[in-house]
């Protein structure tokens, strides 16, 4: 195990030999690393926390934390990572709530780019990717593919769909549509689909041509939301974008907080 001499590791942690552990971090008796992890420096990782394999962690970030919630007395609630994250310096992470299911999450895959912040009891999909100080308020779900840009903050109880990308600067009150390409100007819009980030996942022109009909349905035609969603459940394509219209549809039946629209 190649530990610096300034680190302090508690007992009981599990730190498999693969992983590198840098000068001053600190890890908690409750912590559990998966293999072949790097903690550059000056790392904190608290509390009931694992974490995956192949994480790679900058200086001054600190993971597994107590919540920013003035309920929260010390219960042990946890912290889970997957695996093949980068995680940058100054990023915070909270552990969960008794009130909020227990877990904060994040999947795998993952860039946190400097000083984003994930409040207690959010759970974060894979392949994500969060820009320079976005910051989530506890109880968010970010779903699969998401991209979140700069100096976006998410109010709490959001969800923000998958293969959904966030414009830097956006403020997130309501839950954002899933492959949708969402932004601030004067207020915030969706603007139709993530073309260029659907497209770079692989997703067929034919599945971004239903897609694109749906969003003008939902976006562009006189209609409001029910009305909307009565005409999106009428589709009748091929089987994969009826897969995708099909998703856009149980998400706006599911949305407790409306949609940025």
């Amino acid at each position: 195990m190649s530990v610096h001499p300034n680190a302090v590791i508690a007992p009981g942690a599990v730190v498999p030999a693969s992983c590198t552990v840098g000068p001053f971090c600190t890890i908690g008796p409750d912590v559990v690393l998966g293999e072949n992890c790097n903690l550059i420096s000056h790392v904190v990782l608290d509390g009931r926390t694992r974490i995956g394999a192949r994480n790679t962690i900058y200086p001054f970030a600190s993971i597994g934390v107590p919540p920013q919630d003035l309920k929260y007395g010390g219960e042990p609630t946890e912290t889970i990572l997957g695996d093949d994250n980068t995680i940058r310096e100054n990023v915070t992470i909270s552990r969960g709530t008794t009130g909020g299911g227990g877990v904060t999450r994040l999947g795998s895959n993952c860039l946190l780019m400097t000083c984003v912040h994930i409040g207690h009891d959010s759970l974060v999909g894979s392949h994500c990717i969060l820009a320079n100080a976005a910051t989530l308020a506890g109880h968010v779900v970010i779903e699969d593919y998401v991209t979140l840009g700069a100096f976006c903050p998410v109010h709490q109880h959001c969800v923000v769909g998958k293969y959904a990308f966030v414009g830097g600067g956006t403020i997130v009150t309501q839950d954002v549509l899933p492959f949708s390409l969402t932004s601030a100007r004067r207020e915030n819009k969706a603007f139709g689909i993530n073309k260029i980030g659907l497209a770079r996942r692989g997703f067929s022109p034919e599945r971004l041509q239903t897609l694109h009909k749906a969003f003008r349905v939902l976006l562009a035609a006189k209609m409001n939301t029910t009305q909307a969603l009565e005409k999106l459940k009428a589709f009748e394509d091929d089987k994969a974008a009826g897969e995708d219209v099909a998703f856009l549809a149980a998400f706006l039946e599911r949305s407790e907080r409306g949609v940025i629209k």
